[in-house]
């Protein structure tokens, strides 16, 4: 993989050894299908410029007779979707001068402070965009804003509402709502949605041909589904983004509704690792460079980095980032290496309850890093 293209030839010669290379961190995903950690896999490795690993494993379900999991197969990305979109807009909105980090939230999204009682106002007049990309904004993790949103925008008036815990800057915590406003406040400075902001400034100029928000009905039948929900949709959820939050908000949103292969996944990344067509090498070296406060935190600008323990394992720098998604998916890119490894589960299939991924990632990427 280079710079603007990657030819088929090219990636047909890099598999033909695959299989024997990355023996361990296979047998790791097919035992893990064994034990219902998830039902499917698909896993894409790029070192030095190169997609060496591209394999699919398992099936959607745990029926022997449903459809095959491909290399090419798509999965429901989740909060790898903050990366992959959200973080990406913002890197390339920063780049063009149009998003300045420390701007307050207020100044784009005046409802943020007066949908609140006057006696809230004081604090969340201060909370900042790098705030919410370092997720130290104060907002809560997560909250079921869908069980009493039945639209787009009520449910982001929801968002904008939705109080403080920790004062802002004093904390971090990972937090779906400050993406979802976030993706809000970059549409806004662009003057354009999400999905056709990353259409076409992102997955097109990446050849990310197989990924896109609410993907298109032909598609629905070849996207192994996440859940069986028996409590809010009451059907099998297939092809449609499994946040039920994002789901209310028409599929789109700044924490989540991307679908792709990880093919797709991991020519995103080279662009990460080489800064090229839509981004500077300078502008992803800043966002990925982990934050000094609040203290203790491992968050970049959009980022995750590795802690200790870390879903990378124990062998990825200390300049790696990544992310990963709640339906069993991640990414992690390790610049020192030039290495990125983007694994696709649904391990929510069929009620969310397996958290079996957790321990199989680090393992699985321990595994390749020695393999290399």
């Amino acid at each position: 993989m280079n710079q603007t293209s990657q030819p088929d030839a090219v990636l047909r010669g890099a598999f033909r050894e695959q299989g024997s290379q990355f023996a361990r961190a296979f047998a790791l995903l097919r035992e893990s299908i064994e034990q219902r950690a998830f039902p499917g896999a698909a896993l894409a490795v790029t070192y030095h410029g190169a997609l060496i690993a591209s394999i699919g494993f398992g099936h959607f379900t745990y029926e022997p007779t449903s459809p095959e999991v491909h290399a090419d197969t798509v999965f429901d990305l989740a909060s790898v979707t903050k990366v992959v979109v959200t973080t990406a807009m913002a890197m390339v909105l920063h780049e063009r001068g149009l998003l300045h980090l420390d701007s307050k939230v207020a100044d784009v999204l005046p409802e943020f402070v007066s949908l609140v009682p006057p006696a809230q106002r004081a604090d969340r007049e201060t909370v900042t965009v790098r705030m919410l990309l370092t997720h130290s904004s104060g907002l809560p993790a997560y909250v079921k804003l869908f069980e009493a949103a039945h639209t787009r925008n009520d449910l982001i008036r929801s968002a904008l509402a939705t109080p403080l815990m920790p004062p802002p800057g004093t904390k971090a915590e990972y937090s779906d709502i400050g993406f979802i406003l976030l993706g809000e406040i970059l549409a806004r400075l662009a003057d354009v949605q999400l999905d056709v902001f990353a259409r076409k400034e992102i997955f097109g100029p990446l050849s990310m041909s197989h990924t896109r928000f609410n993907p298109p009905p032909d598609w629905i039948s070849d996207i192994p589904p996440t859940e069986d929900d028996h409590t809010f949709r009451q059907r099998v959820i297939q092809g449609e983004v499994n946040d039920e939050n994002t789901w209310v908000m028409g599929g789109v949103s700044g924490q989540a509704g991307v679908f792709a292969p990880a093919s797709d996944v991991a020519r995103f990344a080279e662009c990460m690792l080489r800064g090229s067509p839509i981004l500077q090498p300078a502008t992803v070296e800043f966002f990925t460079r982990r934050e000094g406060t609040p203290v203790g935190t491992s968050r970049a600008l959009g980022w995750d980095t590795p802690s200790r323990p870390s879903s990378s394992g124990k062998h990825f720098s200390i300049r790696s980032f990544g992310h990963l998604g709640y339906t069993g998916t991640s990414l992690w890119i390790d610049p020192d290496r030039q290495l990125s490894v983007t694994l696709l589960t649904n391990r929510t299939w069929p009620d969310r309850s397996s958290q079996a991924i957790r321990q199989v990632r680090p393992l699985v990427h321990d595994a390749i890093v020695e393999a290399l």
